[in-house]
């Protein structure tokens, strides 16, 4: 092999030399980067490992769905579809989203604690307030207003969205002290249904900022019984502008 012959082959070599130093930068760089968008998921049970830079939303369901049936059937309302009403609250959100399955027979304080204990967990792994939103629906509504109160008189600002709870203004369970918020509430509800709007909860609260949608889909309670885009646009929407 002449001079020549064994100088192209050096280059030859040298390139190929940075060609792979090249590729396994470009994979360390991938690894070393992840984007939030890869990691959020749904979770059914709380996460064990929490990411302090991700967003959390926790969703709790009507009272149908305690038990083990993911799509329990109301007589009155047809198909509580749990599965699909995850799927659509979390889809595209860049949140994750916890959404547990409540036992049957399970006493309201119990759930309203176990909720509590779930901000306090994310809160204590470094999420800020202001990247929790609680969200529910009839029964779970109601754990988590309660909930929602218990935590904004610890002086935690965070955010609370509740479907479908309210009678003539007001929070419809009668505890004492009276459930008060506190950060950003949002509060929907279908104008057919029997309960309505939050007016006069917001009013008695401490709140950062309060919005109010009513839908009409015809559908009265069991307008949240499935994903329908009325609610859950709002509601994303909502989502999107205050948990941040």
């Amino acid at each position: 092999m002449n001079t020549r012959e064994r100088r192209k082959l050096r280059l030859k070599q040298q390139h190929a030399q940075a060609s792979a130093s090249r590729l396994l930068l470009a994979v360390a760089l991938i690894f070393s980067f992840p984007t939030a968008g890869l990691a959020v998921q749904i979770y059914d049970q709380f996460p064990s490992v929490i990411n302090p830079a991700e967003r959390y939303v926790i969703y709790s369901h009507g009272l149908i769905a305690e038990g083990d049936d993911p799509k329990p059937v109301s007589p009155k309302y047809g198909v509580f579809d749990f599965p699909e009403i995850k799927t659509a609250i979390f889809q595209g959100g860049g949140f994750n989203l916890i959404a547990v399955q409540r036992k049957k027979n399970v006493e309201f304080e119990q759930h309203v604690e176990q909720l509590e204990s779930w901000v306090h967990q994310l809160l204590s792994a470094g999420v800020k307030p202001s990247r929790i939103t609680l969200v529910g629906f009839s029964r779970g509504g109601q754990l988590t207003a309660v909930a929602s109160s218990h935590l904004a008189s610890e002086g935690i600002p965070f955010n609370t969205a509740i479907l479908a709870i309210c009678s003539q203004g007001d929070f419809d369970v009668a505890p004492d002290p009276p459930v008060i918020l506190g950060g950003n509430f949002l509060s929907i509800y279908e104008t057919s249904d029997e309960v309505g709007s939050c007016s006069k909860l917001a009013r008695r609260s401490h709140l950062t900022s309060f919005k109010e949608v009513a839908i009409s889909t015809g559908k009265t309670h069991g307008a949240f019984f499935e994903p329908r885009p009325a609610w859950v646009d709002p509601l994303k929407a909502w989502i999107a502008r205050t948990n941040r």
